[in-house]
């Protein structure tokens, strides 16, 4: 395949820096699910794989995995903040059509009949962004607040609400590495787009966010 080909069959959906980003961000929120699930389920004392392979005790590679999260947040909204403030403006749209699309999603994850919709995020990506975004705030600011309590009813509110954010963000998260792998037929491709270059070949692009990819059409030709 020639370089002119390669420019034309394939379009950039992520750049260097994104993929960095959301690679640090997704490996950090996997140490701590994998952590906090085991201790949450009555494991502790016993070292999970993950701190076998480290030596490093599951409580503290929890804590770690903390604050390290909490560090990349602090990033996004300083160092980053213009792609934060572009990440939460595609999140919190609603175009007409966005229902159609919700509707016909099921269908088309296995057939890759979309609907049309317009934005960086399809409908589903929209909502699923805003629910990770306050449930990883929410472990945040509570995984913080553990640590700086010393018992008592504060504590255990806190304890309380990292657990339940817990719960509720895990089948979202898991929900989203299933469609981010391409395993299911209507996202076939995609994993690329994040992952592999940052690169989607364009009839993907055009299957699966259509709207994004005439824009990104448009600023290229100017």
């Amino acid at each position: 395949m020639t370089r002119q080909a390669e420019r034309t069959d394939v379009v950039e959906r992520y750049t260097r820096p994104t993929r960095w980003f959301h690679a640090l961000t997704y490996l950090t929120v996997l140490a701590l699910l994998a952590t906090g699930w085991w201790l949450t389920t009555g494991h502790e004392g016993r070292p999970s794989m993950l701190a076998t392979v480290t030596g490093v005790p599951d409580v503290t590679l929890h804590t770690y995995a903390g604050w390290t999260l909490t560090g990349l947040a602090v990033a996004a909204v300083t160092v980053g903040a213009r792609a934060a403030r572009t990440f939460l403006a595609e999140s919190v749209r609603a175009d007409r059509g966005d229902l159609r699309w919700l509707r016909r999603w099921p269908v088309a994850a296995l057939t890759g009949r979309f609907a049309r919709h317009d934005g960086h995020f399809d409908p589903g990506q929209r909502i699923a962004n805003l629910i990770v975004t306050v449930l990883l705030a929410a472990l945040i600011g509570t995984g913080i607040g553990l640590l700086a309590v010393d018992g008592g009813p504060a504590f255990v509110w806190l304890q309380r609400i990292h657990r339940w954010s817990t719960y509720l963000v895990t089948p979202v998260l898991l929900g989203h590495i299933l469609i981010a792998s391409g395993v299911l037929p209507g996202y076939r491709g995609v994993a690329r787009g994040m992952h592999l270059g940052g690169k989607l070949r364009v009839e993907v692009a055009r299957r699966i966010w259509p709207g994004w990819l005439e824009l990104h059409n448009k600023r290229a030709r100017k």
